[in-house]
């Protein structure tokens, strides 16, 4: 039988750990190698009880359990346990029990019969020993020739490859969780600064943010990295270019992580006023073919901008961040997400133009009335 224990590092208890393993532990371990399988579920079943499957003990705990389950040829129960830690903080532990339930679910496959040598059984060859060698001479029937070889049109296995896609879709972008965060500042009318800065919980980069930042990089595109934490920085461009790039950063992203997403509806309508410009954004973000998995944050965020120029948000409100001016919104995987907000950014060229205008208007009103009151015009002393 194929030694189906977990990997060394599982089997010598993770040494580094905060906590000491327990020593029921210890004796589980022995009665699997020893290959008392019976033995060692009894052991880690209070264990398996006292610590949840997210954490890390809990999971290598059900990892021994289902390799004692595979050791009694239980692959249902070994599955269980398998697909219980799909919730496990720990990523080494998560991504050994995604590959050892793969394996397990992995369909049967049937042999062809003339693949493999038949052995006669006993009373055949009694009873063939009995007979003299001309009446088994001519009672021999002649063989039939062996079937021919299966020919035809392969069928292209989808289930499996649908299978292979969601386990690639799951490690590349969610490997350690993952959150994104877009920020868009309005620096001056017109203008749109936008920057994009995504966490990796593992303290390194995955290879999203690698080729994220390869295809969005370059140009005006300022990229830094700091372990798993990489920010994607545009400088500040007009409102139509800076709104194309955000949309094509959101369906690059999407379509590297292997995630079939509708185009993003993103619309900022401007109306200059001379003394400010009227701002109204609408975004539409369907993120309803993208499952809800747990560490997934995906969020925006606006400055300057206050709660009162919110018209619209759902599925989630809008929350005040911690700057001034500045409010955060989070999307909902699974969900249709919309956000609307209208505003004022004033201009200051525009409000000095209106404060000189009106001054002098002003002095032309006080020089017509010291005209009318018989003063004249002011004169130079003589």
């Amino acid at each position: 039988m194929a030694d189906l224990r977990p990997t060394d590092s599982l089997a010598d208890g993770q040494a580094g750990r905060d906590r000491p393993d327990p020593p029921e532990l210890a004796l589980a371990l022995r009665a699997l190698e020893s290959g008392d399988y019976g033995a060692c579920l009894r052991g880690l079943a209070p264990l398996a009880d006292a610590h949840g499957a997210s954490t890390a003990l809990g999971g290598r705990i059900r990892l021994l359990m289902a390799t004692a389950l595979m050791g009694q040829g239980d692959s249902a129960g070994a599955a269980a346990c398998c697909r219980s830690l799909r919730g496990c903080k720990d990523l080494t532990l998560r991504q050994q029990a995604r590959d050892l339930e793969e394996v397990l679910e992995a369909p049967a496959l049937q042999r062809p019969r003339n693949w493999s040598v038949q052995v006669p059984s006993l009373g055949e060859l009694e009873r063939v020993e009995g007979r003299s060698p001309m009446q088994s001479w001519r009672r021999r029937p002649r063989p039939e020739p062996p079937p021919p070889p299966p020919v035809g049109a392969t069928k292209t296995p989808w289930g499996f490859a649908l299978v292979a896609v969601a386990l690639l879709l799951l490690t590349t972008l969610l490997a350690g969780c993952v959150q994104v965060e877009t920020s868009l500042n309005f620096p001056a009318p017109g203008r749109l600064q936008i920057s994009q800065t995504s966490t990796s919980a593992t303290g390194q980069a995955l290879p999203w943010q690698r080729d994220l930042a390869a295809a969005l990089g370059g140009g005006s595109v300022v990229v830094e990295r700091d372990h798993g934490r990489q920010s994607l920085r545009n400088r500040a461009l007009p409102t139509s270019q800076a709104l194309a790039w955000l949309s094509q950063s959101l369906e690059r992203g999407a379509a590297l992580a292997g995630v079939n997403l509708p185009k993003p509806q993103l619309e900022l309508r401007e109306r200059n006023w001379l003394i400010g410009v009227q701002q109204q954004m609408e975004l539409s973000i369907d993120l309803r073919a993208l499952d809800s998995l747990p560490g997934l944050d995906l969020a925006f965020r606006f400055a300057p901008l206050e709660p009162k120029a919110v018209q619209l948000a759902t599925p989630r409100p809008v929350q005040a961040g911690p700057g001034a001016k500045e409010l955060h919104w989070r999307l909902e995987p699974g969900a249709l997400n919309r956000l609307a907000w209208s505003t004022w950014r004033w201009s200051r060229l525009g409000l000095g133009a209106v404060a000189v205008a009106l001054l002098l208007g002003l002095a032309l009103l006080l020089q017509r009335l010291r005209l009318r009151a018989g003063f004249g015009f002011p004169q130079l002393p003589a």
